[in-house]
C-alpha cells in the first residue's frame, strides 16, 4: 500500500521549511503527499466557498516555488481545504486517511514553555495516530545524525523501530541518561565504585541486546553509537543538544493521557533541531 504523508499548511513564511521537507520526504519515499489547510468554520458560507479556491491556488503557487528553490521533483499530491478547529481536523484527517506521518511547521520561540501547551502542534502531538514531525530546519539539510533518548521502555523501543525503519542510512546515537543512587554520598568508596561500574556495564549490555534484537527484524540499519551519561534525563539531553545538536531528535510520547511529558514540553519550547515524536505503542 502506498504511504501517505499529511502536511498541514498555514500559508505562512515560517511554514515553508516544513512544506519543503514534506515534499522532499514524499519524493524520496515514493509516498503520496496530502496537503491540507484548515479554514475558520465560522466564516459565512459564501466567503468560505470563495476562499477555498484562493487557498488551493496559493498552496499550488507555494509548492511550485519551493520545488524550484530546492530543485525537488513533483510528488503525487492532493491539495485540500477543510473547516474546523485546526488540531482536531489534522488529527481527524490523519485517522481517516491512515497516514504514515504528519508534518507540521514550527512557530516556536525559545523559552516560552507557557505558550506551548495550547498550540496546534502540542495538541496534534498528544492525539496523533502516527509519528509527528515538527520542522524548523531547511529541507536541504540532510538528516545524517539522529539522536534517540532511550530508557528500555516499550515507548522507546517503538521509537527506535520507527527510526531504524524510516532512516536506515542515518547515523544513530542512542542516549541513555542514568542516575545511579548513592553517587553523591558514596562516590569515593571503592566498593561502591566497583558496583557502579558493573551497573553501567549491565545497562550497556542490555541496550546492546535490545538494539540487536530490533536490528535483526529489519533489512538495513544505520551506524549506531551507544552513549551512557549520568544525570537527570532532561538536563543530560538539553546539554547534549546545546553542545552537539543532531539533525533530527526522535522522541517517544510518554506523557499522561492528554498531556505532554515535561521533557517534550521543554524541547518544544527550546528548539534545537527537527523533532519526530512517536506514539508509545
Amino acid at each position: 500500500m502506498t504511504q501517505t504523508l499529511l502536511f498541514a499548511c498555514d500559508l505562512s513564511a515560517e511554514n515553508r521549511a516544513a512544506f519543503a521537507r514534506a515534499i522532499r520526504l514524499a519524493t524520496e519515499s515514493g509516498a503520496r503527499l496530502d496537503v491540507i489547510h484548515v479554514l475558520d468554520p465560522y466564516l459565512p458560507r459564501r466567503v468560505l466557498h470563495d476562499l477555498e479556491a484562493a487557498v488551493v491556488d496559493d498552496m499550488q503557487a507555494i509548492m511550485k516555488d519551493i520545488r524550484e528553490d530546492y530543485a525537488l521533483p513533483e510528488p503525487s499530491v492532493m491539495l485540500q481545504t477543510v473547516a474546523g478547529a485546526s488540531y482536531a481536523e489534522i488529527v481527524r484527517e490523519a485517522h481517516e486517511r491512515e497516514v504514515d506521518m504528519i508534518v507540521l511547521g514550527s512557530h516556536r520561540k525559545r523559552g516560552q514553555n507557557d505558550l506551548i501547551v495550547g498550540t496546534t502542534l502540542a495538541r496534534v502531538l498528544r492525539s496523533a495516530p502516527c509519528p509527528v514531525l515538527s520542522v524548523i530546519q531547511p529541507a536541504n539539510r540532510d538528516w545524517q545524525e539522529v539522536l534517540l533518548p532511550v530508557d528500555f521502555s516499550l515507548a522507546s523501543r517503538n521509537t527506535l523501530r520507527e527510526v531504524l525503519k524510516r532512516f536506515p542510512e542515518s547515523h544513530l546515537t542512542l542516549l541513555h541518561a542514568w542516575d545511579i543512587p548513592g553517587e553523591r554520598e558514596m562516590g569515593s568508596d571503592s566498593d561502591y565504585a566497583r558496583w557502579r561500574d558493573r551497573e553501567v556495564e549491565r545497562l550497556r549490555c542490555q541496550l546492546e541486546r535490545e538494539t540487536d534484537q530490533l536490528m535483526g527484524e529489519l533489512d538495513s540499519v544505520p551506524d549506531v553509537d551507544l552513549v551512557l551519561e549520568q544525570g537527570d534525563p532532561l538536563e543530560v539531553l538539553v546539554t547534549r543538544l546545546r553542545r552537539q545538536p543532531p539533525d533530527l531528535l526522535a522522541l517517544s510520547s510518554r506523557g499522561q493521557l492528554g498531556r505532554q511529558s515535561p521533557i517534550t514540553e521543554a524541547l518544544l519550547a527550546e528548539p534545537h533541531c527537527d523533532i519526530m515524536l512517536c506514539r508509545a505503542w
